[in-house]
């Protein structure tokens, strides 16, 4: 069993930046492939970023590549988003996920694990 809790959500102006984390509980999260989905108000959720287990794989959404960086602290348990240049369209709910199956993540596979979910905002 993996729990996953994010923080670092909030409210920032265009342009600017925020860093997620997202911490998981359990001896087995270094096993786990990891990723971002986000969710709009009205909009499905989509796919942000996923990261392999040993984090020597990365993978982005075409919306967020070059802005957004994945990355993994396996002996702190914690995943992260850095978000730089943000834009009003960024603005969702954004969920950390764990998955079994790194190549299916964001392309319809299954998600194991999923976190509560934390609010990113950005004004124009």
């Amino acid at each position: 069993q993996v729990q996953l809790v994010e923080s670092g959500g909030g409210l920032v102006q265009a342009g600017g930046s925020l860093r997620l984390s997202c911490a998981a509980s359990g001896r087995t999260f270094s096993s786990y492939n990891m990723g971002w989905f986000r969710q709009a108000p009205g909009k499905e959720r989509e796919f942000v970023a996923r990261i392999s287990a040993s984090g020597g794989n990365k993978y982005y959404a075409d919306s967020v590549k070059g802005r957004f960086t994945i990355s993994r602290e396996n002996v702190k348990n914690t995943i992260y988003l850095q978000m730089n240049s943000l834009k009003p369209e960024d603005t969702a709910v954004y969920y950390c996920a764990a998955a079994t199956d790194y190549f299916k993540m964001g392309r319809g596979g299954p998600v194991d694990y999923w976190g509560q979910g934390s609010q990113v905002t950005v004004s124009s």
